[in-house]
């Protein structure tokens, strides 16, 4: 698949003091107003949120509410600590309630189908657009409001949400294995904005489940990442995954990839190839990471790769891709190499493109290389296939927000994802000791 400029900067309320008078004036000077912060542009993806399709699947699913309520408490709190209790309750209410709606339980509230990620993203950017334009009754500063944001975009995500069980051993003496998997938000949405993203649905359907795997029980931790380039050069990646890939057995990040297809990455790159964001926003760099001066251009994956392209999974194709391209060593212009990248070259797309989805693998997996783990845990990307409307409803002008082919290749790709999450976690890895 393939993230976005958020300007968060926000002017504070300014407080004019009022002019003492001599104590013979016969009247006072009435103290200044306050000036009136001025009003904050939305973002390019909350601009995008009063089209028809948006509305109508919050409507559908029973998530229009959803951002009136959120700052109906807003404008109770009285303080910045009630404003941060208000937005980390609310936020993790939203991903909940969705995830709760995607498994099963509790009304659908709606005709739109259970699985669906969509209204989960929609109703977020109710709750940013409503946390960015409220005027509270207490000073609130740019950088308050900025960690009001930061922590509604966690909670809603499933960031803060990630409760890994205790390990221990079933009736058959295999412990519980424990995997944390990872999707995104829709893109692509000025091109049809009734998209989703099947990552994205398959982070709600697995949150929180256990699935059945040769070698014993897995318990699946889920957590979905925004489709901004800002957001992973401020380290989203590596805040929301560092303290849990020690804990793990498997992870694998998740995202929309080619028609047709399942691709397990072998090989990321360290570039970013500058295609727009979710907030219309490019970036062509070397991807932005701490210490740059130990930055590999080439990360690997550790996921089973051979067992996962071998197992019956599902109804598409999953190939081991191991296609790159770069500069060669001494070169000046891309190459592409279909078996993986030459010693000492320098990365232009990793096998998963050059796009975000590359960049959380090379996160992911640099980070896992960095806390020494990468002998010992499997992990990695996995593409799925783009989740395509049905037969006469590909035109997003005439088109409808869901059909039932559109709905049957989602559940199809959940399911298929949930396959390849119990080989990645039971299967032998490759050998990197």
């Amino acid at each position: 698949m393939a993230h976005t400029r958020v300007r968060i900067g926000v002017l504070g309320l300014a407080l004019v003091a009022g002019l003492a008078v001599p104590a013979t004036a016969t009247a006072a000077h009435p103290a200044a107003a306050p000036a009136p912060r001025p009003a904050p542009a939305p973002t390019a993806e909350e601009r995008r949120l009063d089209g028809d399709v948006p509305q109508e699947i919050l409507r559908r699913s029973g998530f229009a509410a959803v951002a009136p309520g959120f700052a109906r408490g807003l404008g109770r709190a009285d303080s910045y600590r009630e404003a941060r209790r208000v937005v980390a309750r609310e936020g993790s209410a939203l991903w909940r309630r969705a995830v709760d709606r995607a498994q099963g339980r509790g009304p659908a509230r709606g005709d739109i189908s259970r699985d669906d990620d969509r209204p989960l993203y929609w109703a977020r950017l109710g709750m940013t657009r409503e946390l960015r334009v409220w005027e509270p009754g207490f000073r609130l500063t740019d950088r308050q409001r900025a960690a009001l944001l930061g922590e509604l975009e966690r909670a809603s995500r499933g960031q803060s949400d990630i409760r890994l069980p205790h390990t221990g051993a079933d009736r058959h003496g295999k412990g519980l294995k424990r995997v944390l998997l990872t999707g995104f938000d829709p893109f692509t949405l000025d091109r049809d904005i009734r998209i989703s993203n099947p990552s994205g649905a398959a982070a709600l359907a697995l949150d929180g489940t256990v699935i059945d795997t040769p070698d014993g029980p897995a318990r699946v931790e889920t957590a979905v990442f925004p489709v901004r380039w800002q957001d992973f050069a401020q380290g989203a990646v590596e805040r929301a995954l560092r303290p849990y890939l020690p804990e793990v057995d498997a992870f694998t990040t998740v995202s929309q990839g080619r028609v047709g297809r399942f691709d397990v990455e072998r090989t990321n790159g360290a570039w970013r190839g500058g295609f727009a964001d979710n907030e219309n926003v490019s970036r062509t760099e070397t991807v932005p990471v701490a210490d740059p001066a130990s930055q590999p251009q080439w990360t690997t994956t550790t996921l089973p790769y051979e067992a996962i392209a071998a197992a019956d999974t599902g109804r598409f194709p999953v190939y081991d891709n191991t296609s790159v391209t770069e500069i060669p060593a001494g070169g000046t212009e891309p190459v592409v190499r279909p078996d993986g990248p030459t010693p000492g070259s320098t990365a232009r797309a990793g096998g998963g493109g050059d796009y975000l989805s590359n960049e959380i693998a090379y996160r992911a997996t640099l980070l896992r290389d960095r806390l020494g783990l990468d002998t010992t845990l499997p992990g990695g990307h996995v593409h799925t296939p783009v989740l395509q409307f049905g037969t006469g409803n590909t035109d997003p002008a005439t088109g409808t927000v869901t059909d039932p082919a559109f709905v049957r290749n989602r559940l199809d790709i959940v399911a298929q994802v949930r396959a390849i999450v119990a080989v990645a976690v039971s299967a032998p890895g490759p050998d990197r000791s």
